[in-house]
């Protein structure tokens, strides 16, 4: 089994256009499955025309105050990083839920062991079929802010059921955060998709570099490709000791497709497929 990560530094470049083109062309051939780790915003789904079916929760755990042994004296609040927890003084603590990532601090400063734990939800994890292929994907509840934690659990799912395929596509979140790092963590290799601007080439750098940090091999894809104006992304693939792998054209079919719902087809989807098969 082979793990390929689309991933890249920008939003917007093209990723999930990319990986949901990949996938389905990988699956003429072989038994794949496409993990949708952006749980921010999850769209793969919507690419496809996947159904969604919800196969699990993801949940987090916070602190719970037993107030008949709290004492007030505040000292779960001096040590909330996040700002979770609003001590004043000769007051029970005021606990705002959404801002509480669950590291413990709190529990562990109390010098009268009145704080336990509890649980919320934070996200959703998802099955489906299409198309050919298996799908697989994670989505944040509204206001949460631990992304990574949905992904983790992505990844847990993934653990218990990539031994049944050839090939597992993961598209990742856009950025260097958390979450990218934890879709990353296991994959053999990474496409890098970016697009010719200047922002695309800063954010190109930037993943990267990451890339290299954590020792997973890489190539280049150029999205919405034109002739003539490649030059700014060509300079960084040069840089990194790389040739861009793949440049998906700047045209009209694709767009529709996109629009339609209908996965991407093009000779330079068939090339990373090949690329990948080799």
């Amino acid at each position: 089994m082979k793990t390929i990560a689309i991933t890249g530094g920008k939003g917007g470049t093209g990723k999930s256009t990319v990986a949901t083109a990949l996938a389905v062309e990988l699956g003429k051939k072989h038994k794949v499955l496409l993990v949708d780790a952006d749980v921010d915003c999850p769209n793969d789904h919507l690419l496809l025309g996947i159904e969604r079916k919800k196969v699990g929760a993801v949940k987090q755990r916070i602190p719970k105050w037993n107030f008949k042994k709290c004492t007030k004296c505040g000292k779960c609040g001096e040590v909330c990083k996040t700002h979770a927890i609003v001590s004043i003084k000769g007051k029970h603590p005021i606990f705002i839920e959404g801002q509480c990532n669950g590291c413990g601090a709190c529990v562990l400063k109390c010098p009268v062991k009145a704080i336990s734990w509890s649980k919320k939800k934070i996200g959703k994890v998802f099955k489906g079929k299409g198309y050919g292929i298996d799908f697989l994907s994670g989505e944040l509840e509204i206001k949460e802010p631990l992304s990574e934690m949905v992904v983790a659990k992505v990844g847990e799912e993934l653990e218990k059921v990539s031994g049944g395929y050839d090939f597992v596509v993961i598209d990742t979140a856009a950025g260097t955060h958390c979450d990218v790092i934890s879709a990353l963590r296991d994959c053999d290799v990474a496409f890098a998709v970016t697009e010719p601007t200047p922002l695309g080439e800063h954010d190109l750098e930037l993943i990267i570099e990451l890339l290299k940090e954590l020792g997973i091999k890489f190539e280049i894809i150029l999205n919405r490709f034109e002739e003539g104006k490649s030059e700014i992304i060509e300079k960084i693939a040069k840089k990194s000791g790389k040739k861009i792998a793949a440049k998906v054209p700047y045209k009209k079919e694709i767009m529709e497709a996109y629009c339609k719902g209908i996965p991407v087809r093009d000779k330079s989807i068939e090339k990373i497929a090949a690329m990948v098969e080799k």
